[in-house]
């Protein structure tokens, strides 16, 4: 009886060590295990980016007005990866961003705003597909509520010298269900500074998706004034995006006349 017994110990002790090898070589296969995706992949990958980035080009109208007054009615077109931005006015102006300066095409006088327009509505626009561009930092946030339904935030800053404003920065709704960008608040810096632009944030709100190509872009923008406190506030203004389509520009589209202007910073 007692080899018996002393058998049964040696035997449980070498299954143990035998389930112990077992474990210990299954384990890594964990590290296979794909990561959460955070909010601006996930908002990304909503918006199919990879087939946005598929393309060349894209170009829409712009119906933009604030406390009643038209602000801009134009078209915009750009290279999906924004290095080519084209904006032309109603009115005749033609502005275009050929990758490292701006220029203005046509008037006697520079338009005081060019810069701000041709970088700020098509950054806008395309806000969905640049979430993770280089210089892009982000925190996440707690959900907040808007108008009765809960989104989930986070919150985009910039690493200095990243393009014309690297002190603006962003608070994102996502929308959990659809997971898209629903809205964002923001600061603007642009020609002041960052302390005197955080007295008055805004908030861009997305409405109205609409498939293009296996793209969702919202065809209602509405603007109002916003605070950490209180969220959502008066309404400023709002835009209308239409004729949305992906194009292959000609390869002077983006060219620059040469009696335009440069429009400095």
């Amino acid at each position: 009886m007692k080899i018996s017994f002393y058998a049964f110990v040696l035997l449980f002790f070498i299954s143990c060590k035998d389930q112990d090898q077992k474990s210990s070589e299954k384990a890594p296969e964990n590290r296979n295990i794909a990561p959460v995706l955070s909010v601006p992949e996930n908002i990304e990958e909503a918006h199919n980016k990879v087939a946005f980035m598929e393309q060349e080009a894209i170009t829409f109208d712009i119906d933009l007005s604030f406390n009643g007054n038209s602000r801009l009615n134009a078209t915009i077109s750009m290279l999906t990866n924004s290095s080519r931005i084209k904006l032309e006015k109603k009115d005749g102006t033609v502005l275009i961003f050929d990758g490292e300066k701006v220029f203005q095409q046509s008037g006697d006088r520079i338009d005081t705003g060019a810069r701000f327009d041709i970088f700020t509505w098509p950054y806008f626009f395309a806000l969905p597909f640049k979430l993770t561009d280089p210089g892009t930092m982000w925190e996440e946030k707690p959900d907040r509520d808007m108008e009765g339904q809960n989104y989930h935030t986070a919150r985009l800053t910039f690493q200095s010298q990243t393009g014309d404003s690297p002190d603006d920065w962003y608070l994102i709704y996502q929308d959990p269900e659809t997971l898209r960008l629903k809205a964002a608040a923001y600061i603007v810096t642009f020609n002041r500074a960052a302390e005197e632009a955080e007295k008055s944030p805004h908030i861009i709100v997305y409405e109205n998706y609409k498939m293009i190509k296996q793209v969702p872009f919202p065809q209602k923008w509405h603007f109002h004034n916003w605070s950490a406190e209180n969220g959502l506030g008066e309404k400023l203004g709002e835009a209308t995006i239409s004729n949305v389509h992906f194009f292959m520009p000609e390869k002077d589209f983006f060219s620059v006349s040469q009696d335009a202007k440069e429009v400095a910073r």
